[in-house]
């Protein structure tokens, strides 16, 4: 899943009754009918019941809630429940526990579900279905625990499901069965066992609601150019919301193969993970329905299955013999906007099937951009979902950035069809390899789709440098937890972090350097041939790679997994130091803070083995293993007139410090002739200039002096490494008399880069040739407009009265457009913020829209961002997907961060019932509206707003509470300590102007 919101209405759906007389509208399970009614356990269907709670035998405690409720067809009155006594379970019941036994295995299912695309009676839309799964008993049992959320099944008899012999064997019959709300089952209860070897089938009725929480079977709705309301019935079962679809075992190693049948409304298309096996037409309660069965899929995990009943249309291609769609709304495909990601798809899947030396395993790969969708995508096998503004691209709306976006989200996805859906990890805990693994390699399948950009270089900025700054907090967490803790739905949900996508990409790509690429894809190839349809923890990857480390006879200073363990199973990463007149070298744990206490114990103790690339003005050398805590290198005492440089293309995930004089050394080559040092690593020497300032390893003085060759500089890495490091000053300070003298700082060094692109684009009027001087560009008019270069303020102007005058011609740019229009806001009033929300009203294309909505959080009003706040709370006006991220917008501005903290703390008991705790997006709501708190006052602030609200909680966002007071406690001592010395640079920088 390419790296979200929750919406939960009381679910007292009034659930259709499927009684023996409906069976045959359900198709796919009529024949298991036919088969099994004259031989039931239980006694046949009840066509009309409540669902009450049978009284659970003796010995065994009774169900805690009332089970769902079913009512008659065409009955209006509220249905009713029996509660349970109240008697509190024993909590070392399995069924009071988050994991399943190992007692039964399922191995298929056969899945049919009937969305109704209108609201029922009580305004509600709804499902219904029934599912059958064939299971093999590996330990004699009397118990039956299945997943199982939200559904309402009807009765069968006295229970909620009925339970059936595959081989011919006799079946006990059930005594009790009850819906476990909290760790989610549906627990059946047998009078008798269940014999180790034998198969069985078990059988369920259900309803449930086709709701719009973005999980599950869920509803997403659009408008068309008509202007009328389209419904959309798709799912989003990644990790724990497939049982919100259907009762199944809901953990990854429970692989099964599935048959689904779907039924829709005839003017509707079907897709689910496999190809359509046949559709036919059927009359179901007076009205002409499609019945679409789909062919059986390979065995697979729950988590990745998926169907969508829709109104979109396609355009298709074929790659060998598999079959290419990309799916959106009529309008935004008719307009093209599918017709990038179907030029990239064919390249990227033959890429991945060279990679893996692994055909693609299926006939056909459909991918679809959906409206409302919580992720980034989601790699369902086949049938992979996106967010629109990850899928599809406008040549005349969409940036670069845009058009980055979609190719590497594809990249990702299609990645995960080998690596996480043909070979998936035995349980979440080993996440970070799954999504690491993807975040990888999406940059060397999107290289094969644009060899021209040089994508492989962003991975410096983009994961290695980004997620550092998570890691230096003693709040990180290692790669890999034990299995044993992550039990819950939330904390599944909380793995899905930046340590897993971003730091799992960094530490494989250092594994790929020191290997080889051509290693590490023989290892890769063997573990996938090896676990095909199967399931793996990590180490099953390191024996593979160690295995073709022994073939290729590649020299390591120990064991893969020596060598890897110490960048998994403990957090963090290693500063090394190294002197060059002594050549001793050093590592030590890197904390932003250094005086932060580290309470999560290591085995290692906080130091690694680590692979070393270095250069010095004259020679390139040998990779160096620093395996100890420190050690001499001959070779790394250079001369007074040299320097030495470590970590080449920072293929290593560690950061490097020097002794001052070395540090004097590339500063001067910087000044005089900053190209001798390749690009990546003028990048690296800013990136960890800054943070070891941060973390006092050297002067913040020597930080801001790595930015002064900028003026010379027109690459983007180096200009995207020093800005985003001073954006921490900018957060720090843009409060205080700094930011004035800073102000003017960045005045004099963007503007020789403005005029360089000013000057190449011939005035603005065309576009540079490589990804990364377009990225460029795109800083120079943004830092230009941000810091209030009157020129670039005046190009906006002249846009805004441009466009202003031909509202249907937009004379700006595409990749201009981001920065342009926040400049037009900021400096616009309310005429312009008035003038960009009509326009994000009534823009068609996503991308469009999110750098429209995004702009409008550049107001300087407080009181239009104050509104803009409250729009966050109506699904009308914004979308549940897009609320955390305009939140975060707002707070990012200086004038909304203290509007949008107060909205988060008058609201946090709104947003969090309403959104729910399993979001990816309260982490990044709770560090966005935090990151410029750098006051006592602030932190009492903080410490109160987690104290109040913990009987509420912070589900997804509850590590990042911790890691957002950390942080401010380290802001508030970096403050004290470097405000006066930074001021006193930036002036005397400033002194002349």
């Amino acid at each position: 899943m390419a790296a979200g919101f929750f919406i939960s209405k009381s679910v007292g759906v009034v659930a259709i009754v499927l009684g023996l007389g409906a069976v045959a509208t359900i198709i796919a399970l009529s024949v298991v009918y036919a088969q099994e009614k004259n031989k039931p356990t239980d006694p046949g269907i009840a066509d009309t019941t409540t669902t009450t709670a049978a009284p659970p035998p003796s010995g065994a405690p009774p169900p805690p809630a009332a089970p769902s409720t079913t009512a008659a067809p065409n009955t209006t009155a509220a249905p009713s429940t029996t509660a349970a006594p109240n008697t509190t379970a024993a909590p070392n019941n399995p069924w009071n526990r988050w994991r399943l036994p190992t007692t039964l295995r399922p191995e298929s299912y056969e899945v049919t579900l009937q969305p109704f695309l209108t609201p029922d009676v009580n305004n509600m839309y709804i499902f219904k279905g029934n599912s059958s799964v064939v299971f093999v008993c590996m330990e004699a049992t009397d118990l039956i625990l299945i997943h199982s959320k939200k559904l309402n099944y009807t009765l069968q008899g006295s229970f909620h499901t009925s339970l059936h012999a595959v081989d011919g064997s006799s079946v006990p019959h059930i005594n009790n069965t009850w819906l476990e709300t909290t760790t989610q089952y549906l627990v059946v209860q047998l009078n008798g066992l269940l014999q180790q070897g034998k198969r069985y089938r078990l059988v369920s009725i259900f309803t449930g609601e086709l709701a719009d929480d973005l999980a599950g079977f869920y509803r997403s709705e659009y408008v068309d150019e008509l202007g009328n309301k389209k419904v959309v019935a798709t799912t989003q079962m990644q990790a724990a919301d497939a049982r919100k679809a259907f009762p199944c075992f809901d953990e990854p190693a429970m692989k099964a193969t599935f048959t689904v049948t779907l039924i829709h409304p005839s003017d509707h298309k079907a897709i689910s993970n496999m190809p359509a096996r046949s559709t036919w037409q059927q009359q179901i309660g007076g009205k002409s329905w499609n019945v679409t069965e789909f062919q059986t899929t390979p065995k697979m995990s729950t988590y990745l299955l998926a169907f969508i009943v829709s109104q979109f249309s396609y355009v298709q291609s074929n790659s060998g013999n598999v079959l290419i769609r990309i799916w959106g709304r009529p309008k935004a495909i008719a307009e093209g906007q599918g017709s990038y990601a179907l030029e990239v798809t064919g390249p990227i899947l033959n890429f991945f099937e060279r990679h893996y030396n692994t055909a693609y395993p299926l006939p056909k790969s459909d991918q679809v951009g959906l409206p409302d969708f919580n992720a980034g995508a989601m790699e369902n096998w086949g049938l992979v979902t996106y967010r629109e503004n990850s899928l599809l691209f406008d040549n005349a709306y969409s940036s670069i950035g845009n058009k980055e976006r979609v190719v590497t989200v594809i990249a990702h996805e299609l990645a995960h069809q080998w690596f996480g859906n043909l070979v998936t990890l035995r349980w979440w805990n080993d996440l970070w390899l799954n999504e690491g693994f993807a975040s990888y390699v999406e940059y060397l399948g999107a290289d094969s789709a644009e060899p021209a950009w040089n994508i492989k270089d962003l991975m410096v900025l983009n994961e290695v440098y980004k997620v550092m700054a998570t890691d230096a907090l003693t709040t990180s967490h290692p790669l890999s937890f034990h299995e044993d803790e992550i039990n819950t739905p939330a904390q599944i949900s909380e793995v899905f972090d930046s340590i897993s996508y971003s730091k799992g990409a960094s530490v494989l790509r250092m594994l790929s350097d020191f290997l080889t690429e051509d290693v590490f894809k023989k290892g890769l190839q063997s573990y996938l041939h090896t676990f095909a349809y199967g399931n793996t923890t990590y180490l099953d990857l390191w024996t593979h790679l160690q295995k073709a480390v022994m073939e290729n006879n590649v020299s390591l200073p120990h064991s893969i997994s020596n060598i890897m363990d110490r960048w998994t199973l403990q957090m963090g990463f290693p500063v090394v130091t190294v002197n060059t007149r002594t050549g001793f070298i050093k590592q030590n744990h890197f904390l932003l803070d250094p005086t932060s206490v580290v309470e999560r114990p290591s085995v290692f103790k906080y130091t690694w083995i680590v692979p070393i690339t270095w250069k010095t003005r004259e020679t390139t050398g040998d990779r160096y293993w620093l395996t100890k805590r420190s050690a001499i290198k001959n070779e790394f005492k250079v001369s007074n007139s040299s320097w030495l440089l470590l970590n080449l293309n920072v293929s290593g995930y560690f950061r490097v410090n020097y002794n001052p004089e070395n540090w004097d050394q590339l500063l001067r080559q910087l000044s005089t002739n900053h190209q001798a040092i390749p690009v990546i690593n003028r990048a690296q020497i800013i990136d960890d200039a800054f943070n070891l300032a941060r973390a006092k390893y050297v002067s913040v003085t020597l930080a801001l002096n790595t930015t002064r060759f900028l003026s010379r500089e027109t690459a983007y890495m180096p200009w995207e490494a020093a800005l985003n490091n001073l954006h921490y000053f900018q957060l720090m300070f843009d409060r205080s008399e700094v930011f004035g003298v800073m102000t003017k700082y960045m005045q004099k060094q963007v503007m020789p880069l403005f005029n360089h692109y000013k000057n190449i684009t011939n005035d603005w009027m065309k576009i540079p040739s490589g990804l990364m001087d377009q990225y460029n560009e795109i800083n120079a008019i943004s830092t230009a407009c941000s810091y209030g270069i009157t020129e670039c303020q005046n190009l906006s102007t002249e846009y805004f009265r441009k466009w202003q005058q031909n509202v249907t011609n937009n004379p700006i740019p595409p990749n201009l457009r981001s920065s342009i229009y926040c400049s037009m806001v900021a400096t616009g009033g309310e005429e312009a913020w008035n003038f960009i929300w009509e326009r994000f009203k009534e823009a068609t294309v996503v991308s469009e829209a999110d750098k429209l909505r995004t702009a409008l959080s550049c107001s300087t009003q407080p009181w239009i961002l104050s509104r803009y706040l409250q729009y966050t709370l109506d699904p009308n006006k914004i979308r549940k997907q897009d609320a955390t991220a305009t939140i975060n917008s707002i707070a990012s501005n200086v004038v909304g961060q203290p509007l949008a903290w107060d909205f988060i703390r008058g609201n946090w008991r709104m947003i969090f019932s309403q959104y729910g705790g399993g979001s990816f997006s309260f982490s990044r709501l709770i560090l966005s509206v935090t990151q410029r708190f750098s006051t006592e006052f602030e932190l009492q602030q903080l410490e109160q707003f987690k104290a109040d609200n913990q009987d509420i909680g912070f589900g997804s966002g509850t590590r990042a509470l911790e890691q957002a007071l950390e942080r401010t406690r380290a802001n508030i001592k970096w403050v004290k300590e470097n405000q006066e010395t930074v001021l006193a640079w930036f002036q005397g920088e400033t002194a002349s102007i």
